[in-house]
């Protein structure tokens, strides 16, 4: 959870928003005052100043850090003006004396904030006994009271991550009830435009899913603002969002909306909630679970199953060993999966994954409204935060995420092959016949040959197109897809995957995104 803050800053500190979380704030003399600066400002903003200059001074110190070597002891270095140090007392030095005014003109932007966010605070009266920010957040169309001043940093600081080294990926999802889903569907959209973050978030009134990518500042401007936002400074914690490297380049643009499931599974929040999940298993004890299931010498005689709540596509390229990984295109098939399979998992422990935990969070509330289960476990965090803690653990192969980059590497194992030839590939590319959208798993020397499309049925529909009569645009199925069975009945308690399954299905078919 977000850190509270010192008992210094009395009690109508709560509001500030700007409670940037998880900074080292216990060097208390940074920078000497400024004359000017407090002269300006009222009795009780004086009693802020000391707070305001020690978050500003800490939020820069922040965006310097870099990550030390692997070989050494501290996880975190700083670099600033080509500089590179290596402990806190040096860099704390260095700012104070070479950017004083930087911190200057921050610590007064956060007074500001503080002064109109405590002021609304005060001119807002409690009603129905509820807290009166709670209120004004919740029902206030001025989105940009919520947005952090960047008027401190530089263009080119907030804009670079064009680069994987400069920029981020930050994954997170949060379940909780949200009155006003629009007002946060706008307020994200400014926000993200603010920060310069492209991506895709997904709003409900049951709660936000997001993927943005942008510079590394930008990105943890975002997250803190997330952090310390009153909607979400209750539910949400640091170790919920997900990073990977990457940047504004993953997405071609920004796309924020409002819709019933904030992961499309088909089934209204209000018949399958979020809130009667399974029961989530750090890294660590998920770890000894599939361990645990692995050292068995049956795993048809187990009453363990490891379930993979991803799209076939998905496991094609990377998975959990001795898992159960359905054949299905699209999460909104998975109940129907679980209905048609139902016997399969009576009377079983079942161990269920996704991408970064948000499937499970509702695929496992619906598996266990079934009632056959002995118990049902889910991966808190996911894969990704499983691959941090074990990257050479026992899931093998690459990653899928629903972003230009198509997949994450975290270990070297090559588990699929080229859907050609069978020799071993695991890197998307989009079908090459226009409109097709497919992905599709062909190695450089099939590339080479001119297979290049899902199928060979496509392949001759994209030659027939080029020199046909030029068309706006086309999408049809395509024969690879339509001789697939839409919900597959098991024949046995683990699915056999396929070296040479068919492409998978339409980018983006299952809505903006899944984690």
């Amino acid at each position: 959870m977000p850190s509270s803050t010192s008992s210094d800053q009395g009690d109508d500190q709560e509001p500030c928003i700007l409670r940037f979380s998880d900074l080292d704030l216990k060097d208390t003399n940074l920078t000497n005052p400024s004359i000017d600066l407090k002269a300006e400002l009222d009795g009780i903003m004086k009693k802020k100043y000391s707070f305001a200059k020690k978050k500003a001074f800490a939020l820069f110190v922040k965006t310097k850090q870099v990550l030390a070597p692997p070989f050494e002891c501290k996880e975190e270095w700083w670099k600033c003006c080509q500089q590179l140090f290596t402990d806190p007392v040096g860099i704390h030095r260095h700012v104070s004396t070479q950017h004083a005014d930087e911190i200057y003109h921050q610590t007064a932007s956060i007074l500001k904030q503080m002064a109109v966010t405590l002021s609304t605070s005060k001119s807002l009266r409690p009603a129905d006994g509820k807290n009166p920010l709670q209120v004004y957040f919740t029902h206030s169309h001025e989105g940009s009271a919520w947005l952090p001043d960047i008027s401190c940093f530089s263009p080119d600081l907030l804009i670079s991550g064009h680069d994987c080294e400069e920029g981020e990926v930050l994954l997170y999802y949060c379940y909780l009830d949200l009155e006003d889903p629009h007002w946060v569907c706008a307020w994200q959209t400014a926000l993200c435009q603010h920060l310069h973050l492209t991506g895709k978030v997904r709003i409900a009134t049951e709660g936000i899913n997001g993927t943005v990518g942008g510079s590394k500042l930008a990105t943890r401007l975002y997250m803190e603002v997330m952090l310390s936002c009153p909607l979400f400074k209750d539910y949400l914690c640091k170790d919920d969002f997900k990073t990977s490297k990457g940047g504004a380049h993953c997405f071609p643009e920004l796309r924020v909306g409002v819709f019933e499931e904030i992961v499309p599974m088909g089934i209204s929040p209000s018949k399958i909630s979020y809130k009667k999940s399974g029961i989530h298993l750090s890294p660590g004890e998920f770890h000894k679970e599939v361990e645990k299931l692995l050292s068995q010498a049956s795993h048809e005689q187990s009453d363990t199953i490891l379930l993979d709540c991803r799209n076939f596509y998905e496991s094609k390229i990377g998975r959990f060993q001795g898992c159960l990984a359905p054949d299905i295109r699209k999460f909104s098939y998975f109940p129907s999966y679980v209905d048609k399979n139902l016997e399969l998992f009576r009377e079983k422990r079942v161990l269920m994954y996704c991408t970064g935990g948000i499937r499970c969070e509702r695929g496992s509330a619906y598996l266990k409204a079934k009632g056959v289960c002995k118990e049902v476990f889910q991966l808190k965090g996911g894969i990704h935060k499983y691959l941090e803690k074990f990257p050479d653990g026992f899931y093998k192969g690459k990653l899928f995420v629903f972003d230009e980059r198509y997949a994450l590497s975290y270990n070297s194992d090559v588990v699929s092959a080229c859907s050609y030839c069978g020799t071993q590939w695991d890197q998307y590319k989009l079908c090459s016949t226009p409109q097709c959208r497919q992905l599709v798993l062909t190695c450089p020397a099939c590339q080479g040959q001119g297979s290049t499309a899902c199928c060979v049925t496509c392949q001759d529909k994209g030659i027939k197109r080029a020199s046909g009569p030029t068309q706006d645009s086309f999408k049809e199925e395509c024969e690879c897809t339509a001789r697939r069975p839409r919900i597959p009945r098991e024949l046995s308690q683990h699915a056999q995957i396929p070296v040479n399954l068919e492409p998978g299905p339409t980018v983006g078919e299952d809505g903006p995104l899944l984690v």
